[in-house]
């Protein structure tokens, strides 16, 4: 199993120190939840038969013709690679690292990529696999040019995969309308904005076949009835969205002006920033001896990635974190 954000539980059973006493800057999930409401009382009782009104919601909110709820995108990234025979897969490196994981499995030919080299990949794959924005560097590539990208792998039975978990302060660049395109997925996360990664909720937008050819290998009841009614809920909150939206991009500016006064030009979206960092591990075990849980790249992408500060008290405290490690 990967290695990813989150895990709380590790830090402090390593460092000796209650969970309650951690900040948890490591995932890049939005400190500020919407608040859940409660569930239908009969919602545990029933089987979770697929409920119409979530996918028409998925698909106002994301701007898509036809979406599928799965349990997670990860749900998505394991069972795409099984739809396919053997082909030429490209994936982007650094990256979100379940992609290649899975893509590398099931008999297909894997190669990782900059970003930099994708243009001169795409007629030489059968798949092409990008993060818009990217996690953890938060490189973006023009829509435009994905959709063209799309259009020259789908002309020889191709896919492009466009994982968007990170898109929801920047739908103008979303490829969501744009799925009834033949060969054009797109990924989209309820954990990272929403805030809710513990429903395990997310969409896929594809053509209404592939669509199909998804849901059968996934299988029935896929996504539990409590966590569809939270979604539902959440995609159609449009006023909490747009406050949200404001108060995100207002706080990853904040973050992103906080490492740039103690000499860290970092990227990165709303929800986190990201720089390469030459004592990566060295800054990762600062901020741990202080009680802030950062996620370290080690290997494709050695560098730092910060989510934001739930609260006034989590800012200072990361503050004083960075002012002593610039004097280190």
């Amino acid at each position: 199993m990967l290695e990813h954000g989150g895990n709380l539980r590790d830090a402090a059973r390593e460092y000796g120190r209650p969970l309650a006493d951690w900040i948890d800057l490591s995932t890049g999930i939005n400190p500020h939840w919407y608040a859940a409401p409660a569930p239908d009382a009969n919602a545990w009782h029933r089987l979770p038969e697929a409920d119409p009104a979530l996918a028409a919601a998925a698909c106002a909110y994301y701007g898509a013709p036809a979406m599928l709820p799965v349990a997670g995108t990860q749900a998505a990234i394991q069972a795409l690679p099984r739809l396919r025979a053997p082909s030429r897969v490209v994936v982007t490196a650094p990256s979100y690292a379940e992609h290649a994981h899975h893509w590398g499995q099931h008999g297909h030919q894997l190669r990782q990529m900059p970003y930099a080299q994708l243009a001169g990949a795409v007629d030489h794959c059968d798949v092409l696999v990008v993060c818009n924005p990217n996690n953890p560097t938060g490189e973006r590539i023009a829509p435009e040019l994905l959709r063209e990208w799309a259009a020259r792998l789908a002309a020889r039975g191709g896919w492009l995969v466009v994982d968007e978990a990170f898109g929801d302060t920047e739908s103008h660049a979303s490829l969501g309308r744009h799925t009834q395109q033949p060969g054009l997925i797109v990924l989209r996360s309820v954990g990272k904005f929403f805030g809710l990664a513990g429903l395990r909720l997310g969409f896929v937008a594809a053509q209404p076949a592939l669509l199909a050819q998804l849901a059968d290998l996934l299988g029935p009841w896929t996504v539990s009835g409590p966590a569809q009614q939270v979604a539902l809920a959440a995609l159609n909150d449009t006023h909490w969205q747009q406050a949200m939206r404001a108060r995100l991009q207002a706080q990853g500016e904040r973050l992103r002006q906080l490492l740039a006064t103690h000499g860290i030009a970092s990227n990165g979206t709303a929800l986190f920033q990201w720089w390469p960092e030459e004592r990566a591990d060295a800054f990762w075990r600062h901020m741990a001896e202080s009680g802030i849980w950062v996620r370290l790249f080690r290997h494709a992408a050695h560098g730092i990635r910060l989510g934001l500060p739930p609260d006034e008290p989590a800012w200072l405290r990361l503050q004083q974190a960075l002012t002593a490690w610039k004097h280190t």
